[in-house]
């Protein structure tokens, strides 16, 4: 019995009543535009008057709705409406304009239903309570029986007056109920009317797709300038801290390199925020590439006290600006692994860079002695993951791993064919 009463007058139901009501409220003034036709057609005065004359004047407005429905935000007012008062779910509604000839004709369908279903029930609305009620009050009060109200002469009867007022619950059940199936029906056509057509869905499909893209890609370069900047900081104050007292030109030498590279970091940093933060341009320093910042990578590197040996046989600069840059990524990456792994008791490893050409491919190579234990995560941890997505974006190879105490990372990038844009 609850749930009965819930399904004719639960929240979900009182406010698709408030639907259907907006609905006949919508309307009303193509009601008086039929009105208007229908007057000379049939010699009639007074349209208002007569029942079967309303509902032609609402049989010839419709098709009137149904043409102002292809005013552009008829789609995304009546999906907010459905959304809200219908309880469909936002993802199953479409709140663009509808511009192809299909999603035109389907809003169109659901405006005509929404104003037809939405006519009936709130004309039910305005005439159903008030006879229910005389009905009810019938039996009770004598000046209604008396002034006859235009009821009908069966209510002379004693049996029909005692049944007047079951009548009039029923008719007020009736209403309820006709509303509750009405808003139930459109709720259930909304989707299929309202929502997303198989294109939109493609096209919403391929923007999150884009977006996570774009995503990725800014987690890989966070990851490696900022993990980066850490392992070298971290290292070079720590062989600072352990030279302190004995070789202070190293010490300065270190903290100039600390300085420098939190600046530069401090810069990629803010460029990949830019990007991130909604309205903002994005920031104005450029991606580091192997042309413009492998010999400060270097650089930085060693004044941390890790031995770095690097031969580069081929010219950077003539590298496509892509491959230069995700190039750098990879050597940057490897050589953080190489600062947390290959530091010696003294806090001075020896790595070992090689980047060269090798079969059409550009062949990176970054070897280091694993002198504690091995890497706490061999299958690969962020870093080692995005060196991998970033061979694979260009179509290349890569592998990491650990032979006689040599961490190994060779990475393969072809070096014809590099996507312009990444």
């Amino acid at each position: 019995m609850r749930g009965f009463v819930r399904l004719l007058f639960g929240r979900r139901a009182r406010l698709r009543w408030v639907h259907l009501v907006l609905g006949g409220a919508l309307a009303t003034p193509y009601v008086l535009v039929g009105e208007v036709v229908i007057g000379p057609v049939t010699g009639s005065t007074n349209v208002f008057g007569s029942f079967p004359l309303q509902l032609a004047s609402f049989a010839v407005g419709l098709p009137l709705a149904a043409l102002t429905s292809l005013f552009p935000l008829t789609r995304p007012l009546e999906a907010a409406a459905v959304r809200w008062l219908c309880g469909v779910a936002e993802e199953r509604l479409a709140f663009g304009p509808a511009r192809t000839r299909a999603a035109r004709a389907r809003t169109a369908a659901w405006f005509t239903l929404h104003l037809g279903f939405g006519g009936i029930v709130a004309g039910m609305t305005l005439a159903v309570p008030p006879f229910a009620v005389v009905l009810i009050a019938l039996p009770l009060v004598a000046a209604l029986r008396d002034s006859r109200l235009g009821l009908p002469d069966v209510l002379d009867h004693t049996w029909a007056l005692a049944l007047a007022p079951v009548v009039g619950v029923l008719s007020l059940l009736a209403l309820a109920g006709c509303a509750a199936g009405a808003g139930a029906l459109l709720a259930r056509w909304a989707p299929a009317l309202l929502g997303p057509a198989p294109e939109d869905r493609l096209a919403a499909a391929e923007a999150r797709a884009a977006d996570l893209a774009v995503r990725n890609r800014l987690a890989r370069e966070l990851h490696d300038s900022v993990g980066h900047a850490l392992s070298a900081v971290t290292l070079q104050a720590s062989a600072a801290r352990r030279v302190l007292d004995s070789d202070p030109d190293f010490v300065r030498a270190a903290l100039a390199a600390i300085e420098d590279t939190t600046r530069r970091t401090v810069g990629e940093l803010d460029a990949v925020l830019g990007v991130l933060r909604d309205g903002d341009a994005p920031g104005t320093a450029p991606a580091p590439t192997l042309d413009a910042d492998l010999d400060g990578l270097l650089r930085h590197t060693r004044a941390g006290g890790l031995r770095v040996t690097a031969t580069v046989a081929v010219e950077p600069g003539a590298l496509p600006p892509v491959l230069s840059r995700e190039a750098y990524r990879i050597v940057q990456e490897g050589l953080s692994n190489a600062l947390k792994h290959a530091g010696g008791p003294d806090g001075r490893g020896a790595v070992t860079v090689r980047i060269g050409p090798a079969d059409g491919h550009l062949e990176i190579t970054v070897e280091n002695p694993v002198t504690g234990a091995a890497p706490a995560r061999p299958g690969g941890g962020h870093g080692l993951r995005g060196i991998a997505d970033r061979a694979r974006l260009l179509g290349g190879t890569a592998e990491a791993g650990a032979e006689t105490g040599v961490w190994r990372l060779c990475v393969r990038l072809p070096m014809s064919g590099s996507p312009e844009g990444s």
